[in-house]
């Protein structure tokens, strides 16, 4: 259920504010991208 409220809000945020909606995306991408690299660089370390 938490999964259809949280779609649909993201249907309406891209309708009601696409570049708002966009910047979220690229915001949370950059998060992902970061979050990967610090693990990585962890693990390297490790070895």
């Amino acid at each position: 259920m938490l999964i259809v409220v949280a779609v649909a809000l993201g249907i309406f945020l891209i309708v009601t504010a696409p570049q708002a909606a966009a910047g979220s995306v690229q915001n949370v991408g950059n998060i992902l991208y970061d979050a990967a690299q610090s693990m990585s660089t962890f693990f390297t370390s490790l070895v």
